[in-house]
């Protein structure tokens, strides 16, 4: 059963991994628009931690943040689109999470922000964006989820759910 956090115990902890969305946002991955970087970790790991809305929230927020770092390449409504994809990713990634196992989650995560994502813009911007895009987002979804995975194991395992 998990234990129910006072509303400003889960906002300030919200606002904590928003900043730290930022934070990742400045850590990029070569990607062809500039956008992929270390900045959902912070969601994936809210998600896992907090819950299902705000991981939600804080992934929403570090897509628009990532995007804003670099003044928004695809236009604010692309990115706008994505960032609510995002969301709805990382909503799925703690249910498969919870009801399937790490394993599960991390492969539907890495599936769904690295192809499914990007596979959604193809009418928008062709087959030849879907390719470019594709290692980059692959292997940032990889490193994001993964790192979001192994930092939530350790970190309730050491703290039992007393911080977090």
């Amino acid at each position: 059963m998990e234990r129910v956090r006072p509303v400003t115990h889960r906002l300030s902890l919200s606002a904590v991994f928003v900043a730290l969305c930022i934070v990742g946002s400045l850590v990029k991955i070569p990607s062809p628009t500039g956008t992929v970087a270390l900045d959902s970790l912070p969601g994936f790991f809210s998600a896992l931690s907090l819950g299902y809305g705000e991981g939600a929230l804080v992934a929403f927020l570090g897509h628009i943040f990532t995007s804003l770092n670099v003044g928004f390449p695809l236009g604010f409504p692309v990115h706008l689109f994505i960032a609510l994809e995002m969301g709805a990713i990382v909503l799925l990634f703690r249910f498969a999470f919870v009801r399937f196992g790490a394993f599960a989650a991390i492969a539907f995560g890495v599936l769904s922000n690295g192809v499914l994502a990007p596979l959604s813009l193809v009418p928008l911007f062709g087959w030849g964006f879907f390719l470019g895009m594709l290692p980059s987002l692959l292997v940032g979804s990889l490193v994001n989820i993964v790192l979001a995975v192994v930092l939530f194991r350790v970190l309730s395992r050491r703290w039992k759910g007393i911080v977090l």
